[in-house]
């Protein structure tokens, strides 16, 4: 029996998110497990006219990265250094992908060879690199989203039914009375505003107890993510001068990147660079990740997360990131349609809470306090 909310959330991501229009190449990228919500996104892109291209990740295994423990353990050095071929041409010929993210084993990776997972990272780094080049350019309509499993679940402490409430009315289509595109569209109005607020600025002062964090923002701009590019969604985001960041940030959640799980990561920035950083749990892998390449030592991205229905942390940084009341910073690749130039074969986004004795100001002036944009 087709779940009624599956097949509103394929019908705002097709028509809403990804807009697509009558002879667009459609990617969809996922694991088994999203097959519900594949088969419906698949569905709508032939009635809005466009091409679907399916392509089904092993059970376990990375979308786009072809990362999973099998792959680890017996990829010879040639193989991990062997560039994802054909999501590089489709990335770069294709007008949309949807990445449908579904894992069965959240933790499949996370006593993986750090090593070898920073290596693959790195090889595989143009594909990211073309998405981003190419989004700003507004050649590449791209989406990424989840599609509720029992893995995911477990990590948040929830029961499937219950993720898949949190999941269904994080995106606004549990409620089938509710006008989901006129959410996001309100969404995008309020965000605006914000956005028009901080146009032309330059100096940004981040205070709380834990973080102390300034940086440039000059000829940059912060843009709204309303549902577009993520589903969810709910925040702004800019790309910080990249030798201007000084100071110091103590993130409140663990970082998780590629399965792994690092907890009490602090970083110290000089000049834009890290040139310190700790974790309570798995140093190993943060440095790893640090060491990826140039890049991954200046951050891409600054954002103020703006969904206030997200009241969860979940561990899963598509919904951590929007929580509002939270502000994240990703080390690595920047969206060039912000102004970033930082390059890297890593984004990873970490989420500091600022909803106690925090605040930002922007050239000197209070913008933000205790969680909330201040009128």
């Amino acid at each position: 029996m087709n779940d009624p909310r599956v097949d509103r959330m394929a019908k705002v991501l097709v028509h809403y998110s990804n807009h697509i229009e009558k002879g667009d190449r459609v990617l969809i990228e996922a694991e088994p497990g999203a097959e519900p919500l594949v088969r419906a996104c698949f569905r709508e892109v032939l009635l809005a006219g466009g091409h679907p291209h399916l392509l089904i990740s092993l059970a376990g295994q990375t979308t786009f990265t072809g990362i999973d423990d099998i792959f680890l353990q017996y990829a010879t050095e040639a193989q991990l250094d062997y560039p994802a071929t054909f999501y590089e041409l489709t990335y770069k010929e294709f007008e949309s992908r949807i990445r449908i993210q579904s894992v069965s084993n959240s933790k499949l990776l996370m006593g993986a060879d750090k090593v070898k997972l920073a290596r693959r990272s790195k090889a595989i780094g143009g594909v990211t690199r073309t998405q981003f080049e190419r989004g700003a350019a507004n050649q590449f309509k791209w989406m990424t989203t989840l599609f509720p499993t029992h893995a995911y679940a477990q990590d948040t402490g929830m029961s499937l039914e219950e993720f898949e409430r949190f999941v269904f009315s994080a995106c606004h289509v549990q409620d089938p009375d509710e006008d989901s595109v006129a959410y996001w569209l309100g969404v995008k109005a309020e965000q605006t505003q914000i956005v028009e607020r901080l146009a032309g600025h330059d100096r940004v002062e981040v205070k709380s107890k834990d973080c102390e964090l300034r940086f440039s923002m000059k000829d940059r701009i912060f843009k709204s993510a309303h549902g577009e590019n993520n589903m969810p969604d709910g925040e702004v985001y800019t790309g910080p001068v990249e030798s201007s960041v000084e100071g110091r940030v103590r993130f409140s959640f663990p970082g998780v990147y590629q399965g792994n799980e690092v907890d009490g990561v602090e970083l110290v920035f000089k000049q834009g660079q890290v040139v310190e950083a700790t974790a309570k749990r798995n140093q190993e892998f943060l440095e790893a990740k640090l060491n990826t390449d140039q890049g991954a030592r200046y951050l891409g991205e600054f954002a103020i997360g703006l969904n206030y229905g997200v009241k969860a942390f979940s561990k899963n940084i598509l919904f951590d990131e929007k929580f509002g009341g939270t502000i994240h910073m990703a080390l690595g690749a920047g969206y060039p349609e912000v102004g970033s130039k930082n390059e890297s074969a890593i984004h990873w986004d970490m989420v500091c809470d600022m909803r106690e004795d925090a605040e930002i100001r922007v050239d000197g002036e209070l913008f933000y306090k205790d969680g909330k944009v201040v009128d």
